[in-house]
């Protein structure tokens, strides 16, 4: 059986795995070892980004990769990744696919543009200019090695599933802009993400990035507008652009300042992804059902 080192082992990869073990016999880095995880059957690998001396066995280990650990969370670049392709290429054979979970934050704020894998990189925030690091150290990477590891990139907006929906920003009552300002946003479904990863270990292009996003077009307050009115909460209040700005933690300004549209066209074409959550309709029907059996 072929052999599947995941990298950041989080709430996506977790979803997944039922899937991944009936293909792959699956390892995966992990600071501390979980039985939930030795339970699916998964061969747990004890070491830790942020300490090269904990990483030697993860050379020559594998036939595939899935990196979806995220960089650090303060600096200019990645080093995390930096690392991780070091090891990688110290091996006696090298992983015939790498896939690297990204952000499409990498493309920053393009005014509502609607957006394809062929817009360059203008990252804004230090958040994703660290991901843009990344994805030049694997183009790099993929360049150098191309013949024997191929490369593909996945670009997600923001990921939603029934228990990761942002109800407590509704319950604070924190303001969003109003409609004539508001920001185009994008989302992605935590399962359709992680159907995209098995996607792209079979179908993924030669350092090929993808745009990993449902057939949705919304305003971000559109969004949260529709979680509110699914679990009966207040619609937030709407303010203008700069008094919002003054009012949220930056962190979140940071997200809601931006503007795009993304083109998914290649994901499904290349990849022959098919959505099982086509619309942010259907993902928060199916949360409103699981949180109302749960």
């Amino acid at each position: 059986m072929r052999r599947l080192l995941i990298i950041g082992c989080g709430d996506v990869m977790r979803r997944t795995l039922p899937q991944l073990v009936r293909r792959w016999r699956v390892m995966a880095l992990v600071r501390r070892r979980d039985p939930a995880l030795a339970a699916l059957g998964v061969t747990q690998i004890e070491g830790d980004l942020d300490q090269p001396q904990t990483l030697a066995r993860l050379s020559g280990i594998s036939d595939a990769v899935i990196h979806s650990a995220p960089p650090p969370t303060e600096g200019k670049g990645d080093p995390r990744t930096a690392r991780l392709l070091a090891l990688l290429q110290r091996g006696k054979s090298l992983p015939r696919r790498l896939i690297y979970i990204s952000t499409s934050g990498v493309y920053g704020d393009c005014g509502g543009a609607r957006v394809d894998e062929t817009r360059a990189a203008s990252a804004k925030s230090a958040r994703a200019s660290r991901r843009v690091d990344a994805e030049r150290r694997l183009r790099r990477f993929g360049r150098r090695h191309g013949g024997a590891c191929r490369v593909s990139i996945l670009r997600a907006p923001g990921i939603y599933a029934g228990d990761r929906l942002p109800l407590e920003r509704l319950r604070r009552g924190l303001p969003l802009v109003r409609h004539d300002e508001d920001s185009h946003t994008n989302h992605i479904h935590a399962e359709d993400l992680g159907r995209a990863c098995i996607a792209a270990l079979a179908h993924g292009g030669a350092n090929r990035a993808y745009n990993i996003s449902d057939d949705s077009a919304l305003a971000m307050g559109e969004w949260f507008d529709l979680l509110a009115d699914r679990f009966g909460l207040p619609r937030a209040p709407r303010l203008p652009r700069e008094e919002v700005r003054r009012a949220v933690p930056a962190m979140q300004w940071s997200f809601m300042s931006e503007s795009r549209r993304l083109d998914n066209a290649r994901m499904k074409r290349e990849l022959r992804l098919r959505l099982r959550y086509p619309t942010v309709m259907a993902g928060i029907a199916a949360a409103g059902e699981i949180t109302c059996s749960g």
